[in-house]
């Protein structure tokens, strides 16, 4: 089905998600938000730029971005893909406890922020530019990966990442000595088992978005995990 968003605002570009009854193709999308909240089935194809919270909530299914997204893609959500050609703004999977973000090319801020596992799922972000500062910050659970690609010499996450993290994992392709890492988490060379989620990770990025596995994995992977002294560990998680 073809969706027209001219005109349109998110509840009507959401009702005529609803009722579609199969897989659907969003042109000239211009900024409304929430597109997709909720949505349990169903491929969503977006062409334009869809503003903040794409994919709140969301259950399941699949939205893929032809382009760049707002702030706040894939807050809250559970399940399902979200997948953005192109970059994305501050906040993407915020709070986020399963599912899997992808993503091209750069994020801003915060991305990850309070990212958590919960039971059997396992949330997965994937960047394949650069993240600003404070990645990762509160991290509980699940897997972000940066790679870095495309950034002119600059690092590949901003300061302080993963500030408060008192669970998952950060992986940072690249080099990281002049990034800023708070003093409560480990930063170190990724381990064999790691390199071997990562390379997973990576086969998944070039299947969507192109490019050489064997290249990317070649450079080295930093893995940022929770210092066991982290003294945040006891505000967030129970004994």
């Amino acid at each position: 089905m073809i969706i027209d968003a001219r005109g349109m605002d998110c509840a009507a570009i959401n009702e005529a998600i609803r009722h579609s009854g199969g897989d659907c193709e969003i042109l000239s999308c211009l900024g409304q938000r929430f597109i997709g909240a909720g949505m349990s089935s169903r491929y969503v194809k977006i062409s334009g730029v869809p503003g903040n919270a794409l994919g709140a909530y969301l259950n399941g299914g699949t939205i893929e971005v032809m382009g760049n997204a707002q702030d706040a893609v894939g807050d809250t959500m559970n399940a399902g893909s979200i997948i953005v050609h192109g970059d994305i703004g501050d906040a993407a999977g915020y709070a986020m406890r399963g599912g899997e973000i992808y993503v091209r090319g750069s994020a801003g801020y915060r991305a990850g922020i309070h990212m958590k596992a919960y039971q059997d799922k396992l949330p997965v972000m994937v960047i394949g530019g650069r993240a600003g500062s404070f990645i990762g910050e509160y991290l509980a659970g699940g897997t972000i990966l940066v790679l870095g690609l495309h950034t002119d010499g600059k690092p590949p996450v901003g300061n302080f990442p993963c500030t408060g993290m008192h669970g998952g994992k950060l992986y940072i392709r690249g080099d990281v000595s002049r990034v800023l890492f708070p003093k409560q988490v480990t930063a170190r060379a990724a381990s064999e088992e790691e390199l071997r989620e990562i390379e997973a990770l990576v086969s998944r990025y070039c299947a969507m978005f192109g490019g050489s596995v064997e290249d990317i994995c070649a450079a080295g992977f930093t893995a940022v995990t929770p210092d066991s002294r982290n003294p945040y560990k006891q505000m967030y998680v129970a004994n």
